[in-house]
């Protein structure tokens, strides 16, 4: 059974890939403090979530218990206790119940080395890239990964942390890590940021492999282009780092590997979600369909049309981010609907934003179905925090043929454990 500890977890990306390469696998512990997310990953992963289970817990005590944690509403800054306060306290109860069902560690500023459980197989952190991206740059946001930024992209100092604790407490570090991020990380003006987390994790007895890697080589119609890290424990064992060299050598997913990898390919015809006799794929249309404004002009002048009407353009649509009503975005589509003083165009809704990320409708089914009320007039779950929870998760085709690689190496070099 393979042991994975998902930091940064967002919707479970991670623990998708795995599931449908039909890895034996365990999430020993999530890690994330945005309850958007952390709702969003129970609903995904557990099913709809069981606040009966935890019906003998009191409301004062699920309230000093969330207290306690470093919430966020956001995914930006801590949960202030005025919005705290005004949070329903059946929503309140859905959020401790996910964080149980999920063992989720939430921030990753509380975890300490201690709270990781030794046998660890696989540790993901795909941290925030804010303050990393061209578009933070563009703003003027040119801190990046330093460590005395104190940005969100400078939560990958707290992995070091947490890997640093675990070695002088002679705990066993995990067999394997796996980092997301922009390739912007790669570049340049974060060259040597990058190259001292990269030799904190080699003086820790890690081997590191980058990839930069473009989700429409792996099946999905998407240009997205990320950096991915492996790095495998060798504990300074000089046989066994040559042999995981070699093999990655041998299979080198920017190459041709990736076609033996591949387990599907889809086509925007596939994504798309055009029958509009389907209510919900009506109601979702509605609600991606923009006001004719000025702004919304430049918007159909700059993108492209992926579907006039008639015939769907097969092409690979941009990169899918945390906000589709921005210039540029990932693709248009033709959409009359009558609606007054409204384009005659609609952006990508957010059930075809998670099919771009490699999640399944019944994925995105099982978030919309339970969207818990907030305020009489206003669910959780809006169009646009949809939209970014999937901007904010990783393509789940990668990911799977990263893991079949880690798989792979696990069994025929590291020997699986008993």
């Amino acid at each position: 059974m393979f042991r994975v500890i998902e930091t940064f977890s967002g919707i479970g990306s991670q623990a998708k890939a795995l599931e449908r390469i039909g890895a034996e696998y365990n999430i020993i512990n999530t890690a994330d403090w945005d309850i958007n997310a952390i709702l969003a990953y129970c609903m995904i992963h557990k099913g709809k979530i069981d606040i009966d289970k935890y019906s003998m817990i009191s409301d004062t005590d699920i309230i000093d218990t969330l207290k306690n944690l470093t919430l966020s509403a956001d995914g930006k800054k801590p949960i202030n206790e005025k919005t705290f306060k005004r949070l329903p306290m059946d929503l309140k109860r859905r959020i401790y119940v996910a964080i149980k069902e999920t063992n989720n560690l939430v921030s990753i500023t509380d975890v300490k080395g201690k709270d990781i459980p030794e046998n660890i197989d696989l540790f993901t952190y795909s941290f925030p890239c804010q303050d990393l991206s061209l578009c933070g740059c563009w703003h003027g946001n040119k801190s990046g990964i330093a460590r005395d930024a104190d940005n969100r992209s400078g939560m990958l100092w707290e992995v070091e942390r947490i890997l640093i604790e675990m070695s002088e407490h002679g705990r066993g570090l995990p067999r394997f890590l796996v980092m997301e991020n922009v390739t912007n990380i790669l570049s340049k003006p974060h060259e040597k940021d990058f190259g001292e987390w990269k030799e904190t994790l080699q003086n820790l007895g890690y081997y590191n492999k980058i990839y930069r890697l473009n989700s429409k080589n792996f099946g999905i119609p998407q240009k997205r282009e990320r950096a991915y890290m492996i790095s495998v424990l060798c504990g300074g064992d000089e046989y066994i780092e040559a042999a995981v060299h070699q093999y990655f050598t041998e299979h080198n997913l920017e190459g041709d590997e990736v076609d033996r990898l591949r387990q599907r390919k889809l086509m925007l015809k596939d994504i798309l979600c055009l029958d509009y006799s389907n209510p919900q794929y009506k109601a979702e249309a509605d609600a991606s369909k923009p006001n004719d404004t000025n702004s919304r002009k430049e918007i159909l002048r700059d993108n492209d049309m992926l579907f006039d009407g008639k015939t769907i353009n097969e092409i690979y649509v941009n990169t899918v981010t945390t906000k589709q009503d921005r210039n540029p975005n990932s693709g248009l589509i033709t959409y009359h609907n009558y609606a007054r003083n409204k384009a005659k165009w609609r952006y990508l809704t957010p059930r075809e934003c998670f099919k771009l990320m490699g999640f399944d409708e019944s994925d995105y089914e099982r978030v919309i179905y339970d969207n818990p009320q907030v305020t009489k007039n206003r669910k959780l779950y809006s169009t646009e925090k949809l939209i970014k929870l999937a901007g904010n998760s990783i393509v789940v085709d990668v990911l799977e043929a990263i893991f079949r690689q880690i798989i792979d190496i696990n069994r025929d070099i590291l020997g699986e454990r008993e």
